[in-house]
This record gives C-alpha cells, structure tokens and sequence, in this order.
C-alpha cells in the first residue's frame, strides 16, 4: 500500500510537471485573447492546410504521436482530439489518425495500470465490475468490443478496468480501435464541418448559421442517436 501512494504520488508531481512546461511555453507564444480569436482560428486554419498541403505524412505522424502522448500520460480523453483532427485533416484521415493515436496511447495506458495500478484498482472497482468478469471469460474480444463501443465510463477509467479481468493486450488493442471508430468519425466530422464554416466565412458566423450548417447538424443528430443507443445497450451490459 506504501509503494502504491508512492507511485500515485510520483505519477501526479510527474503529470504537474509536464503540464506546468507546456503551458509556460505555450503561453509565452500566444496570449488568452489571441487563441480565442475568430482570427486566430482563421489564420491557423490556412497555416495548417498549407502544412498539411506540403507533407501530409509528416503531419500525420506528428499528430498522431501527440495523440498517444494527450492519452498516455497525459490521460487525455478524445473529444478534444477528435476535434481537432476533424478540423486539420478532414473525416477520413482525420478518423484513421485519431483512432490509431488514441487506441495505441489507450493500450499503453492499460499496459502501465497492469504493472502498477492493479491491485489499487481491483480494491476500488471489483465489486462493482465483478458481474462483467464471467462475460469477460465466455468471450473476451466480443466483450471488450462492446464494452469500447458503448462507453458510458470516463476515458481513462474505461482504459484501466480491464485489469480487473486480466485481458489480452492485443484484444484490447483490437477492441479498442474498431469499438471507438462510430463516436470517433462523428466527433470528427463535427471538427471538419467547424473547418468548413470558418474557411466559408470571413466574418465571426451566427450560432445559428453554425447549428445549422449541414456539416455540423448531421453529425450532431448522429451522434445524439448513437448516444442513445448506447445509453440503451448499458442497460443489459452492465446489468449483474
């Protein structure tokens, strides 16, 4: 139990850190004004198409190695990254690179709470998971890709439970990367519709004009449905 708080302590004081650097660096760049600016947006959209325009795979690589980094150990959850993708690269590219990124940072995630988190885990969660353990067993990548796709458990919780049940690292990774693809594609297409809007626009558009764009209601009632959904297959997942 020692070691353990020792270990929490280490990681947080770690996280803390890191994320102190980054924000004295980032902020020694641009000020809080600047990055909530339409210009700033706007601007920054052409620098990335351009970017993206010159080399594409190096672009890829970069966001995608930012992306398992915002996962692990930044414990990252994959809205904003989703987002963000959408709005640089488009829905296609976009969904490969963030689903990719986020599955690897998710499986290393799972990978360090197997060797260092487990028993803290089990003490906290088991009881309450502890119905999921024979599903688990009868057929553990069906489950697992289930248990991706309907969600329902904070990001970084979702990737540390299956300790609970011993899992596979490569049917976790496998699960992983296909059960998160539908939430993924539509958050994605959201942040390439805000894309679109921004490049049609000069101007600050109407939230309405926003809502209302086709690029940005689809996916958003899609996504809604697909909560719904999910909301409604809990129900006989998680029931004991």
């Amino acid at each position: 139990m020692e070691n353990t708080k020792k270990i929490k302590l280490f990681i947080g004081l770690f996280y803390l850190l890191i994320i102190c650097v980054f924000l004295y660096f980032f902020f020694s760049k641009f000020s809080l004004s600047e990055i909530t600016s339409y210009d700033f947006l706007r601007d920054n959209q052409s620098y990335f198409f351009e970017l993206k325009k010159s080399n594409l795979f190096l672009i890829s690589i970069i966001f995608l190695v930012l992306t398992i980094l915002w996962v692990f150990p930044f414990l990252g959850f994959g809205s904003p990254v989703a987002l963000m993708g959408g709005f640089i690269f488009g829905k296609w590219i976009g969904t490969l690179v963030v689903v990719l990124g986020l599955s690897i940072g998710a499986t290393f995630l799972y990978i360090f709470g197997n060797y260092f988190l487990k028993q803290l885990i089990r003490e906290k969660f088991l009881n309450k998971f502890q119905n999921l353990e024979i599903k688990f067993k009868q057929s553990e990548f069906n489950y697992l890709l289930i248990y991706r796709f309907i969600g329902g458990i904070p990001w970084q919780l979702s990737c540390l439970l299956p300790t609970l049940f011993n899992v596979k690292v490569i049917n976790f990774f496998f699960a992983t990367l296909i059960g998160i693809v539908p939430q993924i594609f539509l958050a994605v297409s959201i942040g390439s519709g805000l894309e679109k809007i921004i490049d049609q626009n000069a101007e600050v558009p109407g939230i309405t004009d926003i809502i209302f764009s086709p690029d940005i209601y689809v996916p958003i009632t899609a996504f809604f449905i697909l909560i719904l959904i999910t909301i409604f297959l809990r129900k006989f997942f998680y029931r004991n």
